[in-house]
């Protein structure tokens, strides 16, 4: 079920031979690792990553700012670079459902439509994929920790990824996931919101960044670099301890477990 009582059928293929990964602007200009992570992990599952260059923005820092016609010039480019009939990941909760959710919204009664309708069928959240497509299978090489778990409203909400991270990471046998308090709070980010409404953003990512802290964890994790960015940058204004300002992306943290490496041989 989800949170609104509805009931949510999720549609999954068969484990495929190749995927396109959509990077984010986010894990391009800060959590590069996290976007490297990923197509390790998919390459690890035996499935081939088709990363085409030409993307850019998924266009919803336009979209949630009332711009739809610049956001639909945007989508409109997505949805003709990415062509071939392959899922499409995104390692991101919220620009995978600004793809798959808003994408049709946004040209409803267009001549684009059905294009974007059928595009948003093949969106999906590279954990969620992972654990439920790819059946990933990960030995942990690393000694015990505990780690907090934070999962980003659009995961939670949009994608509905809500246990993929959980899943994850219940193969590294080292590793305890604890929840914190109030873990279906948003931690403030939104995007766009955190700048234009900063009072009401920083007490909530105030909350989130007490209530991680009071798991006793060794470090946080989340799979939106929106969130990491926001939660770390909060803590370290804060002087929090250690354990906050060292939270990872999940994927990042379940490669480096798994002992993936870059090609070069550079340990993750």
């Amino acid at each position: 079920m989800s949170e609104a009582g509805a009931t949510v059928v999720k549609l999954y293929p068969v484990k495929p031979a190749k995927v396109y990964v959509f990077g984010t602007c986010l894990v391009d200009l800060f959590y590069p690792e996290s976007g490297m992570a990923g197509v390790m992990l998919l390459e690890h599952a035996g499935v081939d990553v088709v990363f085409p260059q030409a993307q850019t923005c998924c266009g919803q820092p336009a979209y949630t700012s009332g711009y739809k016609k610049e956001a639909r010039e945007i989508a409109l480019v997505q949805m003709g670079i990415f062509t071939e009939p392959y899922p499409l990941l995104i390692p991101s909760g919220s620009c995978g459902g600004m793809m798959k959710t808003h994408y049709p919204r946004l040209f409803e009664g267009t001549e684009h439509y059905e294009q974007a309708k059928a595009f948003s069928e093949r969106i999906f959240e590279l954990t969620d994929f992972l654990v439920n497509v790819c059946d990933l299978s990960l030995e942990d090489q690393g000694s015990k920790t505990t780690v907090a778990l934070h999962t980003s409203c659009s995961s939670r909400r949009e994608m509905k990824t809500t246990d993929s991270g959980k899943a994850l990471l219940s193969q590294l046998r080292n590793v305890n996931v604890v929840e914190p308090e109030k873990a279906t709070e948003c931690c403030g980010f939104g995007g766009a919101f955190s700048v234009r409404h900063p009072e009401i953003s920083n007490a909530m990512v105030q909350d989130k960044v007490s209530h991680l802290t009071s798991t006793g964890a060794n470090s946080f994790l989340s799979s939106d670099c929106g969130c990491l960015m926001n939660i770390k940058g909060a803590a370290e204004k804060q002087q929090e301890t250690k354990a906050l300002r060292a939270g990872e992306h999940l994927l990042s943290f379940v490669a480096r477990r798994a002992g993936l490496t870059i090609d070069d041989g550079v340990n993750l």
